[in-house]
């Protein structure tokens, strides 16, 4: 994926994005056990709910992401010199 950034065009690997994305996903699931855990003070059922969201969430994801390929809304053509 291609960006312009100050002038200078880099594109971006997929490996970065694929690390971002797996970053993102342990931040996002922390943040629910440690809800759940602060809720219920019970640190097993905060571990049985980050597992189920995480699973989840990954899942349902991709049937959204798999779903907007079906829509041509804000996709343009670039035509490269």
């Amino acid at each position: 994926m291609g960006f312009r950034i100050n002038g200078t065009v880099v594109h971006i690997k997929h490996t970065r994005s694929m690390a971002k994305a797996l970053s993102w996903r342990v931040i996002a699931t922390l943040t629910t056990m440690v809800a759940v855990f602060i809720v219920s003070g019970e640190w097993l059922l905060a571990l049985e709910v980050g597992a189920i969201e995480v699973t989840a969430k990954l899942l349902f994801y991709y049937l959204h992401e798999r779903a907007w390929e079906g829509f041509s809304w804000g996709v343009e053509k670039v035509h490269k010199p």
